[in-house]
């Protein structure tokens, strides 16, 4: 399930919210009971391994997925 930040514009407050993405746009009330509150984006990092790692498999043609389907 989706961790989305929010803000309270009354008290400052920065807090986390794990709720489905068909809820990301309902009100979200702070810890401290205020309502007015605003979604912050967030960035994601993504780690692991990529198609692009000296250990993958060499010869395609770098397409959709970096040369491993051939195409």
């Amino acid at each position: 399930m989706p961790r989305y930040d929010y803000r309270c514009r009354a008290c400052g407050d920065t807090f986390e919210l794990n709720r489905p993405m068909a809820e990301s746009s309902a009100p979200a009330a702070c810890p401290q009971g205020h309502a007015d509150t605003v979604k912050l984006l967030s960035t994601v990092a993504v780690t692991g391994r990529s198609a692009a790692t000296p250990s993958a498999p060499s010869g395609g043609g770098g397409g959709c997925c970096g040369g491993a389907c051939g195409c």
